[in-house]
């Protein structure tokens, strides 16, 4: 008790003896303090960093530049597991690979351009390698082909001629420009899209003929799809031909990659086990032809 009014003088004596500080007027604006600008600061780039949406890419600007990702572990946004025999790997980056070889702007014709190759090398995230190419003022990762390789010029052009355009390797046109039995990857289903085909390591398709503005084109699984033939392509075959003919070696390199062990549970063999030897399935059409009905 003596030594809390000790203290209680002490100070009364001390604001007392202090001169009076003269009044400021208090600013109307809010004060931010450090933990509300970290917090900001994580919500900002939290978008933009952050792959563990799977609509981020359509939020973010293109960059070349590796982005981290994170480890799901086969589980989705509940926190369940919906793929099995995922966990674990080596950390890998993810790089924004730009599957539209020609953009479209509105009320602007494209034109015909060359990319040079600056790079190519291994991407963690596909099979296949990629490729940096850079013309006019920018840069992208393009999936690259088979014999692509630093110091190459590829073309990419729009333009249908009346004759059938004489390609190189790593070109990208329209595949009514190109001639029947030309070798081609990266293939679109619609104009403009992007490149949703035969995009694996070591595939190709295979251009069979052209009718009436269409393009029927054979896949690596031998099933045939019909499209525009305004729908761009890329000549020649995907990169890293090899890629189904690594040798594992041992289970931890599975574990590298990210691929956990199944169940050692034994499972009877069903019928999914035999071999069977089914047909062909119908050619996919990505045209709207008009039908009998209509016509009539």
């Amino acid at each position: 008790m003596a030594v809390s009014s000790l203290i209680r003088s002490f100070g009364s004596l001390l604001l007392s003896s202090s001169p009076r500080v003269p009044q400021t007027t208090i600013s109307s604006k809010p004060i931010c303090l450090a933990w509300q600008f970290h917090a900001y600061r994580e919500i900002g780039t939290s978008a933009v960093l952050s792959t563990s949406s799977p609509m981020w890419k359509c939020r973010i600007k293109y960059t070349t530049r590796p982005i981290g990702m994170k480890k799901t572990g086969g589980r989705d946004h509940t926190g369940r597991i919906r793929v099995h025999g995922i966990g674990g790997g080596h950390k890998q980056r993810y790089r924004m690979i730009d599957f539209r070889r020609m953009h479209y702007q509105e009320g602007k014709e494209p034109e015909s351009f060359e990319e040079k190759v600056i790079q190519v090398r291994y991407d963690p995230c596909r099979s296949a390698d990629i490729a940096l190419v850079a013309g006019a003022n920018q840069k992208r990762w393009i999936v690259a082909t088979e014999n692509m390789k630093a110091g190459d010029i590829i073309k990419t052009s729009k333009h249908i001629g009346r004759m059938a355009v004489l390609a190189n390797e790593g070109d990208a046109y329209p595949v009514g420009a190109l001639p029947v039995g030309t070798l081609i990857n990266n293939l679109e289903s619609h104009p403009g899209k992007g490149s949703q085909y035969i995009r694996a390591a070591g595939t190709c398709g295979v251009l069979l003929r052209k009718v009436n503005g269409t393009a029927i084109i054979q896949l690596p699984s031998k099933r045939q799809m019909q499209v525009l033939e305004t729908c761009m392509a890329t000549v020649g075959r995907v990169s890293n031909v090899d890629h189904n003919k690594r040798i594992i070696g041992k289970a931890g390199r599975n574990r590298w990659l990210g691929k956990r062990p199944c169940s050692g549970l034994w499972q009877r063999k069903g019928g999914w086990a035999g071999r069977k030897i089914r047909p062909l399935p119908p050619m996919k059409s990505y045209v709207n032809l008009p039908s009998a009905a209509t016509r009539g």
